[in-house]
Order: structure tokens, then sequence, then C-alpha cells
């Protein structure tokens, strides 16, 4: 079995690795989202960037996430503006809120072919608990002005197709997309822009030459005054201590055949996303290709065979029992990057060095926004930033964040399955 969008992407374009000493505006390294749309963004305004993969752009999370482009940080809003402040955390919440309209935005002027639709994300409760934790959320939102309705009862059950949920949040500002076809179109823009993508690139070393930072590759170097590490979940020791700042999180995705229309009808049948709010989440979608993609926690570890996934598969075949025995044709898997508060973090540990990473599952859309965030940046340093930068911090104990992770889990199925 394999990635079910590698299968349906477009080809990716030839391969162009870094076989010479060369110099830029801006280095980028990985060739993920944010990188994507840092160098995109660079790139229209510019400014000459050069983007260093080490394996082809999209290969990591940002080519095998869920596709769900979802609005807003983990946080509620009222709990970033308590912990951010009224100016900072307003900006952060309008940022974010705003993130999927942006995705949408600049697929709709690339002309982007990557199935894109805007039929809205569902939040979904499965105990009385998390059904009152969603009501705030909603009325926090409403607040804001944010087009959310609250579903219960029959309408949810019409909405989902499942009487699993004790009640949902719908977002209207949400929606999905086939990742590694956005993440492949982000780069055939950036291109056509003037960015210099370099794939099956390994940055191996980096280092200060006076005010420039240069980062070398098995085939050559790249020198240029500003850098951007944008590694996010394979980040690994080119800056020394940043992996220790994140938690790699292992998700898995199976897809199924082409539903029946019965089938099809009865799932999802608006085409909204779904994700639950637990501690050990689910979240799924009904693709264009009429497909059921679902995924969640997986093991610690890539998985590339269905069989590495029966919690999963098996729990979504408990919310349509109906519909009868699902066949999965797809199973894979990859690393998400994620941080202890939850919050995307950036850093600028060096004049010239800038970091983004740990979207915690919100990639889709925050990488987008950050990636022309971090670019604005660059480009006029003194203008407003709308997220916090920083200090790096490392995770204590973090040698040992298998073992993190998998009592995380453990607690987070037994959370659940109290309720809380």
């Amino acid at each position: 079995m394999t990635n079910l969008y590698q299968d349906t992407a477009d080809p990716p374009v030839a391969r162009q690795q870094l076989i010479s000493e060369r110099r830029s505006d801006v280095i980028i390294v990985g060739g993920g989202i944010t990188g994507l749309s840092t160098a995109l963004h660079l790139a229209e305004a510019g400014i000459a960037v050069a983007l260093l993969e080490a394996h082809v752009v999209g290969w990591g999370a940002s080519g095998r996430n869920g596709g769900q482009v979802n609005p807003g940080l983990k946080a509620d809003p009222d709990d970033v503006e308590k912990r951010h402040g009224a100016d900072l955390g307003g900006r952060m919440n309008s940022l974010s809120g705003q993130a999927p309209g942006f995705v949408f935005d600049l697929i709709q002027r690339l002309k982007i072919e990557c199935e894109a639709r805007r039929n809205g994300t569902l939040r979904a409760a499965t105990s009385p608990r998390q059904a009152l934790r969603l009501r705030s959320t909603a009325a926090q939102l409403s607040r804001r002005g944010a087009p959310v309705e609250i579903l219960e009862g029959e309408a949810l059950a019409q909405a989902t197709g499942t009487q699993r949920y004790a009640l949902a949040l719908l977002d209207h500002r949400g929606g999905d997309l086939n990742p590694l076809r956005y993440a492949r179109g982000l780069a055939a823009a950036a291109r056509a822009a003037g960015a210099e993508l370099h794939e099956e690139s390994r940055a191996l070393r980096l280092q200060s030459q006076g005010r420039l930072w240069q980062v070398s590759t098995a085939g050559g170097s790249i020198s240029a005054p500003r850098v951007v590490l944008a590694t996010n979940g394979y980040t690994d020791g080119l800056w020394p201590g940043l992996k220790k700042t994140i938690i790699p999180v292992f998700g898995a995705m199976g897809a199924s055949a082409r539903l029946s229309e019965a089938a099809a009808r009865s799932i999802l049948p608006g085409r909204s996303v779904l994700y639950e709010i637990g501690a050990i989440t689910h979240y799924y979608r009904v693709d264009a290709g009429q497909r059921l993609l679902f995924g969640g926690r997986g093991p610690m570890r890539e998985v590339s065979d269905a069989a590495a996934i029966k919690h999963l598969l098996a729990y979504a075949q408990r919310l349509w029992p109906a519909i009868g025995p699902l066949t999965w044709t797809h199973a894979w898997g990859g690393q998400l990057a994620m941080t202890t508060d939850h919050y995307p973090h950036v850093h600028e540990p060096q004049p010239g060095v800038s970091i983004c990473l740990g979207y915690n599952g919100r990639g889709v859309a925050m990488a987008t926004v950050m990636g022309a965030l971090l670019a604005a940046r660059i480009a006029s340093p003194s203008a407003p930033f709308d997220m916090p930068i920083t200090a790096m911090r490392g995770i204590p104990f973090h040698a040992f964040w298998r073992t993190g992770v998998r009592a995380a889990i453990a607690r987070g199925r037994l959370i659940d399955w109290l309720g809380f």
C-alpha cells in the first residue's frame, strides 16, 4: 500500500539537485508548506531565494496529512488573548482564523489544481464535558464574528452520518484539499516567480561567514545573509538544540476504495471535514474521488500497510456500521511536530536566522500563512509580526520522547474513555 496522494497527484517536475557554489538573498531549508510558501512570497516580492529539500517537495507531513484546512489555533480565542495579551493575542486569533481564507484565495490566484473545497470544519465532541467546552468555544468565536454554528441531535446525525457525537461546532471558514497536489502547486508557482528549488539536497552544515550564512550539501553550498529553517517534524541537528524543542508525533491515514453512492450520501454529506476534540483525536473527510480518508494516532513509526492501523480502521467501521465492511486501498503515515504549549514556534536565535515549526496538526492553513508572514518580515523587518517570537527552549528529558509520547497516548485514551 502507498500514500493515496502520491497515486493521484500530478507527477513532480524534474528534480534539480544543488551541484554548485551559489549566492542568494535568502536560503530556506525545508520543502514543506512553510518553506514553499516563504519561497513563493519572497520571490513574488523580488527577493532572490534558494530552497533546499532533502527529499522532494511535499515529502514530509505537508504531503501526507489529512488534507484538512482548519481555522484557528489549538487554544480557544479567550485563552490566546489571556496568554499573549489583547493586542498580540487578538492579532494571533485574526491571523489563524483567516488562514483558511488565505489558502483558498492563494489557490484561486495561482490556479493550483488540488481538489480544494471550502465546505467547513466540524469539531466534534464525544462526551458531555467536551460538548460544554465546544459551546464555550462557539460563543468565543461568535463574539469575534466567526461564521460558526452548533449542531446537535438529528441535525448532527444527518451532518455526520453517525450517532457517535454529543455536539459539534461547524466553522464555515474551513475546508479541504489534496495536500501533495497543493505543495507541488506552491512549488511550481514559486519556481515561476523566480525561486530556486533544489531537491535531493540535504542541508548538512550551516555556518556563519561574517555577515553571510552558508548552507552546505553533498553537492555544493549556498551563501546568503538570511536563512529560514522550516523543517518541522523532520527537524534534525542542523541548528544546535532545535530538535529538542519539538516532539515528533506519528500520524497515520487510511484511504478507502471509492464509496458506494449510498455510503457517500451518508458520510459527511455536506463534505465538511471533521476532527474530534478528544485527547486522542480522529479526523476524516470524504475526498473529491469519493473515498473516505480516515486519520489519527499511528504506531511510533512510518506505516505503509492497513494492518499497522487496525485500531483506526476498526473505529471508522464502528462509526458507520450500516454501510458494511469498507475496503482500504491505501495506508500511510508520517511525523508531525508538536510543541508543549501547542502553539507554533517562531525563533530568531541569531541575526539573519528565522525558524518556524510546530503546527500541532494545523499545518496546511497555518504553515501557508506563516510562510507569507516570514517573507514579509524578511522584506520589512520593522513591520508588525502577528505571532510571538520566542527563545528556543529544549524539552526536559527529550531523549525519552518516544516513551513520553506512548505514555501521553495511553493517558489520553483513558481520559477520552472516562468522558473528560
